[in-house]
């Protein structure tokens, strides 16, 4: 496989990165912080069927990016106990499809993962290397996707991330947000599943971060297929559930909202959940030298934006 140089046909300074799922919370944001670092082809379900994985390939072969990045994912957690099958499409063959044009061109692949690979169980923070065990099919099709990808091989990098919110999109902030607008609303939000609620414009802007060392051509290819593998990348800090949505109506001024604090037994959910969703994410860092904020800065800075 020959070398890959971001200066080469596709004019000088600028490679073509090809966006996947830009029209979700993730790769909107990620849209826009990879600009000036390459022409950006961004694609969503109005252009592509990603349930036609022959659509996928012509798409990366036509556009022969130097950089794909995946944000395209099937995220419905309990729809997909009965979407097994376009789940395991979209979270896994579309991710595999990928890597196999990635690899055939010599690019970078940048796909998101999920905290939900794992069960919950340990006492501390997971690190890559801790065995997965997802407890529901989302998971288990993510984990899949991971695998996918790393029996590919090339040069990849999967972002694990956790609850992940924004301005756009669907998620559990603007789900408290419509929800607080419903006159005497009494909401009741799960206390004990801890994690770190990350916003979407900082998964994109690690990534672009991350993305723009690639563009600029200053580590070697072999440097970039060394790195290949699973980073997590979450916001710093932690909470529960319970704790963010009242982190949620301070940033956004929401006063007199009645959100109540329940155990996950006494608000049974159709999907099991992971009790413990802390990532940690020193590989991150050691690598790229990036490190995300604290969750309750993200949140502030995002509340500017609602």
């Amino acid at each position: 496989m020959s070398e890959h140089n971001v200066d080469d046909e596709r004019g000088a300074g600028q490679p073509v990165i090809l966006v996947t799922g830009a029209g979700g919370q993730v790769g909107l944001e990620a849209v826009r912080a990879l600009q000036g670092l390459g022409t950006i082809v961004a694609v969503d379900r109005n252009r592509v069927d990603l349930s036609q994985l022959d659509q996928v390939r012509t798409l990366v072969r036509e556009t022969k990016p130097a950089l794909i990045v995946n944000a395209a994912a099937y995220t419905a957690v309990d729809r997909a106990e009965s979407e097994a099958q376009i789940a395991h499409v979209v979270n896994v063959e579309v991710p595999r499809v990928l890597a196999e044009e990635a690899a055939r061109l010599d690019s970078l692949l940048i796909h998101y993962s999920t905290d939900y690979v794992f069960d919950g169980m340990k006492e501390g923070s997971y690190v890559e290397d801790d065995e997965p065990n997802p407890l529901n099919v989302y998971g288990r099709t993510k984990l899949a996707g991971e695998q996918a990808i790393a029996a590919v091989g090339g040069k990849h990098l999967v972002f694990r991330t956790s609850w992940v919110y924004g301005a756009r999109g669907r998620n559990f902030m603007l789900t408290m947000l419509r929800l607080a607008k419903q006159e005497g609303a009494k909401i009741s939000v799960v206390d004990d599943q801890i994690g770190a609620p990350t916003w979407s414009a900082t998964i994109a802007a690690l990534s672009a971060h991350v993305a723009a060392r690639y563009c600029a051509g200053v580590d070697s290819p072999k440097w970039w297929s060394e790195q290949a593998g699973i980073y997590h990348l979450t916001a710093a800090g932690e909470t529960s559930w319970y704790g963010f949505a009242r982190a949620i109506f301070e940033s956004m001024q929401r006063e007199g909202v009645d959100v109540r604090p329940v155990s996950s037994a006494d608000y049974p959910a159709p999907t099991r959940r992971p009790a413990n969703s802390r990532l940690n994410c020193d590989k991150l860092f050691a690598t790229f030298g990036v490190r995300a904020p604290d969750w309750r800065t993200a949140l502030a800075l995002c509340a500017r934006e609602c």
